[in-house]
């Protein structure tokens, strides 16, 4: 069992794929000789060279495409974006080709690629800067869209991503590179779309993905230890495929539930939740599903307001409180 941050869980998982397999190669910007914006990549370009560490234009289309081109050839690319705000430049060439080509050509060729990217605001890099669009890439059939928690998730669902012979797109959070957290050392591939209960409960259920599932963990400590009230934490881990019957049961059980997403509350993650929720578990619910997430404005720069703007640990403490009170449990 090692203790890695989640920043070098990805790198020493990139690192060990590229030992195994030959195919296996890194493109994107600056990812070379600067070893990357977040420094993912540090070390690599030393120890493997420029054929499979490549360094590229700021030209987001050009490369993903090349990358789209590579995987239908038999390779493995592993795409870096620095931020998930500039995959929409490369939007028609993720979601009009990688996403379709497998089916489009009857499964004669596959798109075994990875794009990594990081997301979120918090760390007062402008509106522009600072998005969670994941939704734009859950909504594709086709792409496998994840977002790890920790760095034990992180290195096991890259495994997965690498391994897998559809196109990934593989979601961090600049939050969570500095986190830390156990990762043993012969964890294998996570199976992407299956959620995680991070913790039982018979109270509530918590649901969140990325940055928020960490904070419903410490929400659901925090609750346990101030009011006695057991939450239940579901990690959702993959956003497509997504993992109904895990979320389900949960709430059949708990008979509540909160979600909690780092985007907009308008067409978000949540409101699928919310919807999969009302499908599978209504008869059971004792209240009406109530979801956090962040204001309905791009982010300020401003830290005040961008801290304001974000769904935080108290504004879910709120909800989880609200929530029971709506049918008389606890406060």
């Amino acid at each position: 069992m090692s203790v890695l941050t989640y920043r070098e869980a990805l790198r020493t998982t990139l690192r060990d794929e590229m030992l195994k397999n030959d195919d296996v190669f890194l493109i994107g910007e600056e990812i070379g000789v600067f070893e990357g914006s977040y420094k993912i990549t540090a070390g690599l370009l030393a120890e493997f060279g420029e054929k499979r560490v490549r360094d590229t234009p700021i030209a987001e289309e050009g490369f993903v495409g090349a990358a789209i081109g590579a995987a239908m050839l038999g390779l493995r690319p592993v795409v870096e974006l620095m931020t998930i705000n500039f995959s929409l430049i490369a939007l028609d060439q993720i979601v009009n080709h990688a996403a379709k080509i497998y089916g489009m050509f009857g499964g004669q060729t596959s798109v075994p690629m990875v794009i990594r990217t990081p997301g979120g605001g918090g760390q007062q890099l402008g509106a522009t800067h600072s998005q969670n669009i994941e939704l734009y890439y859950a909504f594709v059939p086709g792409l496998k869209v994840v977002a790890p928690s920790t760095p034990a998730d992180a290195r096991a669902l890259l495994l997965a991503a690498i391994r897998d012979d559809d196109p990934v797109l593989f979601l961090e959070n600049l939050a969570l590179y500095n986190t830390r957290g156990e990762v043993p050392d012969d964890l294998e591939p996570a199976e992407i779309g299956k959620a995680a209960v991070t913790r039982e409960g018979g109270d509530i259920t918590i649901v969140g993905y990325s940055r928020m599932a960490a904070v419903a963990r410490e929400v659901a400590e925090r609750l346990h230890a101030e009011s006695g009230i057991s939450a239940e934490v579901i990690d959702l881990r993959s956003l497509r495929p997504l993992d109904r019957d895990t979320i389900v049961a949960s709430v059949r059980k708990t008979g509540c539930a909160v979600v909690a997403e780092d985007d907009w509350l308008t067409y978000g993650i949540g409101a699928e939740i919310a919807a999969t929720i009302s499908d599978g578990a209504f008869d059971h619910l004792d209240a009406p599903v109530r979801r956090v997430a962040a204001a309905e404005v791009p982010l300020p720069y401003a830290k005040p307001l961008e801290q304001a703007a974000l769904p935080s640990a108290e504004s879910l403490v709120t909800a989880v409180h609200e929530t029971l009170a709506a049918v008389g449990r606890r406060r």
